[in-house]
């Protein structure tokens, strides 16, 4: 199953590391960017509340909304006059619902960092671009984003060393016999085999091959990174 489990956790993580990673970024720079100043604070405040929640309690509403018969979308499709589809039992759909529902748990979290980063721009610079006549999107594009891009790097380069240690409580609480195919990740391969079936070894053995990979790519993207902008963790 190795070949399986290794395409599925590698797809799931370098989605979110590549695809997912940028969209804190933007929506920091949007919050910090807003005119209004409750506005901004009522926006971070919402978006960082879902990620108080447990996994648990994260994927009870992933099945109200999914659910075949009482979901939320289902209902409405049916007041549209069209069959309900049981989204966590096609593997078509386990993917999207995991990026969907992982979006709105980690936006706020994530983009955290970058609003206290974006703290640290200089007003004024801000000023004499404003003076200048530069738009909202030149400041970004101009003072924003270099202002932060140390910490961008430095996040990024930490990431990769995570792409294999994706967190098995969500997926496995979202696995089931339909969408095993796509689902079955080497985190919830471990504690299958290491918790459920006691092969403390080889679920050992398992984790630090994780862990060598991680360490391999951290090196690999730290020697870019500095070579490319002279940013680096060591």
């Amino acid at each position: 199953m190795f070949g399986t489990i290794f395409k599925n956790t590698l797809i799931i993580t370098l989605t979110k590391t590549l695809l997912l990673w940028p969209l804190p970024i933007i929506f920091a720079l949007m919050v910090h960017n807003c005119c209004s100043k409750r506005v901004r604070k009522v926006t971070q405040t919402i978006s960082y509340l879902p990620h108080l929640m447990s996994v648990v309690v994260v994927v009870s509403i992933i099945e109200l909304f999914c659910s075949q018969e009482t979901g939320l979308i289902n209902v409405i499709l049916n007041k549209l006059g069209r069959d309900g589809v049981y989204f966590l039992g096609e593997a078509k759909y386990f993917r999207p619902i995991y990026f969907i529902s992982d979006i709105w748990v980690s936006l706020g979290a994530d983009a955290v960092i970058y609003i206290a980063a974006l703290s640290a721009v200089d007003q004024d610079c801000i000023d004499a671009a404003r003076i200048d006549g530069a738009s909202k999107l030149q400041r970004m594009r101009y003072i924003d984003i270099p202002t932060i891009l140390p910490t961008i790097v430095l996040l990024f380069i930490m990431s990769m060393g995570n792409v294999l240690n994706l967190g098995y409580e969500k997926v496995l609480l979202m696995q089931n016999d339909l969408n095993l195919g796509v689902s079955e990740i080497i985190g919830t391969y471990v504690y299958k085999n290491g918790l459920q079936s006691a092969q403390y070894s080889f679920s050992t053995a398992v984790s630090l091959f994780n862990n060598v990979v991680g360490l391999v790519l951290v090196i690999i993207t730290n020697r870019i990174a500095k070579k490319a902008s002279d940013i680096s963790l060591f």
